[in-house]
């Protein structure tokens, strides 16, 4: 039963409370740049975790037999091995979608969201806790990515996933779609405001400040 709970308190922690992305500043940059429409997002999330979920498991299997002076080179190899298998299923499967991630895809070979939950709890840590870190981690990952994706694809375009949720005023209808929601700008700006939604809510997540503003003496005349 302990066991169990630790599980689910592994799995759910990195959605809100210890999410990668709100709380570590993780996976960023794909986090800004696939984001435009919904289906992107989704579909990259949904190959950040089978990546980052595979790897954990193979990292965790053979942990004990991988030099540490060679450690990194091995878990990158397994990671770009896996990352290659989504790519060639996206580009034979899902063109359209695989086009318009362009190299992002590729980069989740990089991503120090993948890397850093394989370094730090995959090489520690038997194989089941390792991937139930790691699909917590994903789909913390994912939570932000649809998110913004969500918010960016509504207001830019008056749609999701394709279908018209908004009557735009092209088409008769009353709303102009925002066209700063499609630039990469307000993916930046929307993952902030989202980083100090949940940092205001959870205030032990804010970083304590840099430095302290120096005190003056009041002058009087």
């Amino acid at each position: 039963m302990a066991e169990q709970a630790r599980y689910w308190k592994r799995l759910t922690d990195p959605l809100i409370r210890q999410n990668p992305v709100t709380l570590q500043i993780l996976g960023i940059c794909s986090a800004l740049a696939v984001t435009t429409t919904l289906d992107t997002a989704l579909t990259m999330s949904a190959s950040l975790i089978v990546v980052i979920v595979a790897s954990a498991g193979i990292v965790s299997l053979i942990r004990r037999h991988i030099p540490s002076t060679i450690r990194l080179i091995v878990q990158i190899l397994i990671v770009a091995s896996l990352v290659i298998v989504i790519d060639q299923i996206l580009q034979a499967y899902f063109f359209d979608i695989s086009q318009r991630l362009s190299v992002y895809v590729s980069l989740i070979t990089t991503n120090c969201l993948v890397l850093g939950r394989t370094e730090s709890f995959a090489r520690n840590n038997p194989p089941l806790a390792s991937m139930i870190d790691a699909l917590g981690n994903g789909l913390g990952y994912a939570l932000v990515l649809t998110i913004i994706a969500a918010i960016r694809e509504l207001f830019g375009t008056g749609r999701l996933l394709g279908y018209q949720f908004i009557p735009t005023v092209d088409q008769g209808g009353w709303f102009e779609p925002l066209n700063l929601m499609l630039l990469a700008p307000s993916a930046f700006f929307l993952l902030g405001g989202l980083v100090w939604a949940v940092r205001s809510i959870w205030r032990e997540q804010a970083e304590p400040p840099a430095f302290e503003a120096p005190t003056t003496e009041e002058t009087r005349p």
